[in-house]
């Protein structure tokens, strides 16, 4: 077997698993999980319904490619979201989610005959984008994003000699688990670096659909979400009682790197954008997302892709076409967030510290101190032992770096049951906080 699979780390929800194996959580309480980003919204009616009317389209081959009608819609909605213009044959890609996608593109991005290879990745960070460096043979190399430089990663802490071996970027905005978007600014010093070192940039904006105000798209794009109210729908707050405030103000939609590279007056030579329908149309199960950018690079990774196995499934590509051609049921989804973000945030605040996220669906929140506990992954225990309430240690998203491991002393909490549960499980964080 690959030597290299010896290298890849327990997978975050394996040490949960772990962590709470021998204990018994309260029986008196039914048990609620908000340690995972896995949408609960329902899957909206007419998306199950163009999945089960296409299942004739099982006695047919896909192609890697995806069909026409797909790569047109993914087209149109990135014209709509980004304000750009991408040519469906050559610029656009389906992929099956977007986490096999960011895997697989490592595999194909990455040159072996250097004797060298790095990636660059956040940290906290999403753990697929160590396990497709390490399996391409590159080393990670660990930006940290901290309270104390608003979540940013500093590409000025790379060593100067590293960067002619940077192969690949990974970034993720909005991010997981801290919601930061990135501005503008951030985008144009890691174009700036792309284009002198020659390292393809991997955009990770699978959360880019979770935001806290609904806003018509300005020509061009969109910017970053603004601080905001609760809307009257919701019913949790008036206009005078702010609940979301951002750290970056500007449009609505959080700003992606298409339509940064379109302000900046860019091409998208050496960007490849991932995004996915799991958490915009609540379809974790469809496995349904797409790669968009540079047109080479692309083409490239098609070939591989056509090695690898990876034609979406006639009927899923079916469904996912209808998806990318609806925003109704995708601002009915934000909706559902904001107001549980509404509802949560005023609980919490006397009891966790946290800044409201600029997007996603996370919290990202400090584990007060106390003598019950020493660190975020036994905080996670006892809350989960007392009050049948499961959140994720932040020590398990991220690695330590100069003697830092960025995520310790955090937990995330996903805010993706109904509304309810979540109020639950805030009013059990008070109780077994100040207990």
């Amino acid at each position: 077997m690959n030597p290299r699979l010896n290298q890849l780390q327990p997978y975050p929800f394996q040490r949960l698993r772990d962590l709470f194996a021998g204990v018994t959580p309260n029986p008196e309480l039914a048990p609620i999980n908000l340690s995972i980003g896995e949408p609960k919204h329902a899957t909206p009616a007419f998306i199950r319904a163009a999945l089960t009317d296409a299942l004739d389209g099982l006695a047919n081959y896909p192609i890697t490619q995806g069909g026409e009608s797909l790569r047109k819609a993914i087209a149109g909605w990135c014209e709509n979201r980004y304000g750009v213009r991408l040519d469906p044959a050559t610029q656009i890609l389906p992929v099956n989610g977007s986490r096999e996608a960011l895997f697989a593109f490592a595999q194909a991005a990455i040159d072996p005959s250097r004797h060298v290879k790095r990636v660059i990745s956040p940290n906290p960070f999403y753990q697929i984008y160590e396990g497709a460096a390490l399996l391409a043979g590159a080393k990670p190399y660990f930006l940290n994003t901290r309270p104390e430089n608003g979540y940013r990663m500093d590409f000025g802490l790379v060593p100067e000699d590293m960067w002619a071996d940077v192969q690949l970027v990974y970034v993720c905005s909005p991010g997981n688990p801290t919601g930061k978007v990135m501005a503008l600014a951030e985008w144009r010093e890691l174009f700036d670096l792309a284009e002198r070192h020659h390292f393809v940039i991997a955009s990770d904006e699978c959360y880019s659909e979770i935001y806290f105000e609904e806003e018509a798209l300005a020509e061009g794009g969109a910017g970053a979400p603004r601080s905001g109210d609760a809307t009257p729908e919701s019913g949790a707050a008036t206009a005078s009682q702010p609940l979301l405030t951002s750290r970056i103000s500007g449009g609505g939609p959080p700003l992606g790197a298409l339509t940064a590279a379109k302000q900046l007056g860019r091409d998208f030579t050496r960007l490849i954008v991932f995004n996915s329908l799991s958490k915009r149309s609540n379809v974790p199960g469809l496995r349904s997302g797409f790669v968009a950018g540079d047109a080479e690079v692309i083409r490239q990774f098609l070939l591989y892709r056509t090695y690898h196995g990876s034609a979406m499934n006639p009927a899923i590509q079916a469904a996912s076409t209808a998806a990318w051609q609806d925003e109704a049921h995708v601002v009915e989804n934000r909706r559902q967030y904001r107001e549980k973000f509404a509802a949560v945030m005023p609980v919490l605040k006397d009891v966790l510290e946290f800044d409201a996220p600029d997007a996603a669906f996370y919290l990202w929140a400090k584990v007060p101190r106390s003598p019950r506990w020493n660190d975020d992954a036994e905080f996670a225990r006892e809350l989960y032992r007392e009050k049948h309430v499961t959140v994720l240690p932040g020590s398990y998203l991220a690695r330590e770096v100069t003697g830092v491991n960025p995520g310790k002393g955090f937990v995330r909490i996903a805010l993706v049951d109904s509304l309810a549960p979540c109020v639950e499980a805030a009013n059990r964080i008070i109780d077994f906080v100040n207990r």
